[in-house]
């Protein structure tokens, strides 16, 4: 579906006009500002939670000198996002203006985002968030103003550990170990901790994956995120190592090499160290 949401005056004409392409483009929906002032940081939040409160008619000058640099702080802070979206009351709409590009905003800043509540009384805001919610790789939940405290509470929830644990080190190289069944959410998480480096960097120096058993995925669309991600980054990775036991990854090594571009070596498990000597090299 191609939707577009020119403004005429202060209110949505909401017509079928121009591409958006989709579930990538979500928060540049919500978020398409020109004007006034109005939109505000909300302040004395959970620390891991950050917030903006839109009264009245919101402007591109609200976009550009509080979202935006908000946005860019976490995105260079290299951190995952629970972000509340407050429209207040007396929110009244967008007006016309200058607008980021849709695809940039959203290349750029969906997978910055954990969690997201869209906090509105207005029912055309609650049914677009409910309905583009499903195609967003994060929770989104919308909530009343009544219960605004219920979002904060929502959002300052624990998300379930990830099956992957992973550190960048300082030289550009990654380290993985898979604990369990890989999810669609570890590789959002694993995401958002090295495209920032690589859009300073513009590649990794290495990648090493090391575990005893390989886990598997926990289903059909984890395993299609899975080379999602690899279709995504395989360009930006000089070298991957895989350090593990059994005969699957020697087999994956072999048929990685064939459609990657990094170069791909097998080690034992228990030569974990000379693999990530090997992609320093």
């Amino acid at each position: 579906m191609n939707v577009v949401l020119p403004c005429r005056g202060s209110r949505f004409d909401i017509s079928v006009e121009n591409q958006w392409p989709g579930s990538g483009h979500f928060f540049s929906y919500l978020i398409k500002t020109k004007g006034g002032r109005m939109l505000k940081k909300i302040e004395n939040l959970p620390a891991n939670v950050v917030g903006l409160r839109a009264e009245g008619e919101i402007t591109k000058e609200d976009y550009e000198k509080t979202l935006i640099p908000l946005l860019e702080k976490e995105h260079r802070r290299g951190g995952r996002v629970r972000f509340l979206y407050q429209f207040a009351p007396d929110f009244t709409g967008f007006t016309t203006g200058a607008m980021m590009d849709d695809f940039q905003i959203g290349m750029k800043y969906l997978r910055l985002f954990e969690k997201c509540a869209v906090v509105t009384d207005t029912e055309w805001i609650q049914k677009s968030v409910q309905l583009f919610s499903s195609l967003t790789p994060f929770p989104v939940q919308v909530f009343k103003n009544e219960k605004l405290t219920n979002a904060i509470d929502w959002l300052s929830q624990s998300i379930i550990e990830s099956n992957l644990k992973f550190e960048l080190q300082d030289d550009g190289v990654l380290i993985v170990h898979p604990k369990g069944p890989l999810r669609r959410e570890d590789f959002d998480q694993l995401s958002s901790l090295i495209d920032p480096w690589i859009e300073t960097h513009h590649h990794l120096n290495g990648m090493v994956v090391s575990i005893d058993q390989f886990p598997g995925w926990e289903n059909v669309g984890s395993f299609i995120h899975h080379f999602e991600f690899i279709n995504a980054h395989h360009r930006q990775i000089r070298r991957v190592a895989l350090a593990v036991t059994g005969v699957l990854p020697e087999i994956v090594s072999k048929v990685a090499s064939h459609f990657v571009e990094a170069e791909v070596k097998q080690f034992p498990y228990d030569k974990t160290k000379d693999a990530i000597a090997w992609v320093k090299g």
